[in-house]
């Protein structure tokens, strides 16, 4: 049976590589090393708890959510605030959460960019902000499937995955009623700040992969 791809993540957590395979048959690493190490200067959000704690550390309210068991567990042992389950389901301080992290590919949930972020403004306040990374200018904006891929070839189901870039964002803000506050690289990642309004604000959900 093809497995799918929470059961290659969870194989792959802390023990091995991880790859993934576009339709078009390109496949590339998945930085795992990178989501289960300590923070970058470029790292502001998510990952298998590396995060949250550092939020956590500064003193910020942060919470992390993550529909993978294994990732659960694992970044709870960290010390990670997190809870299992989608970010399209019930969460914890609805319309009371300042900023929502989308980082490491994670605006790509689903293939639907814009109904997640037309999501994540149901969770945040009015004057809440997304904090997404995109892909480098050049290019393309597009949903597409994907599977997951272990170092033995062994390949998950194919789902729906989007990838957002530099130049794509405004006009997918702008489809979900939001606009780009900013936008930024650091180490060769790029990185943008998106809102209904300009505004300072802090305290963090951090969505997808925690």
């Amino acid at each position: 049976m093809t497995p799918a791809p929470v059961e290659l993540y969870a194989g792959a957590l802390g023990r091995g590589s991880l790859y993934i395979r576009t339709e078009d048959g390109l496949r590339r690493a998945l930085p795992l090393e990178q989501w289960l190490g300590p923070l970058e200067p470029a790292d502001a959000g998510c990952g298998p708890g590396r995060h949250v704690v550092a939020l956590a550390r500064r003193g910020e309210l942060a919470l992390g959510v993550d529909i993978t068991p294994a990732a659960v567990r694992f970044a709870r042992a960290r010390g990670a605030r997190v809870m299992r389950g989608s970010v399209f389901a019930p969460i914890p301080g609805a319309g009371r959460w300042r900023t929502a992290l989308l980082l490491d590919g994670n605006i790509g949930i689903g293939g639907r960019p814009v109904e997640l972020l037309l999501r994540l403004r149901q969770l945040l306040q009015d004057n809440g902000r997304v904090v997404c990374e995109l892909d480098p200018p050049g290019s393309p904006t597009r949903s597409e499937l994907v599977a997951l891929e272990d170092v033995e070839g062994v390949r998950s189901v194919w789902f729906a995955w989007a990838r957002v870039s530099v130049g794509g964002v405004d006009r997918t803000a702008a489809r979900a009623g939001m606009e780009v506050d900013e936008l930024w690289q650091q180490d060769g990642r790029w990185f943008a700040t998106l809102s209904g309004a300009h505004h300072t604000v802090s305290n963090s959900i951090c969505t997808a992969s925690v």
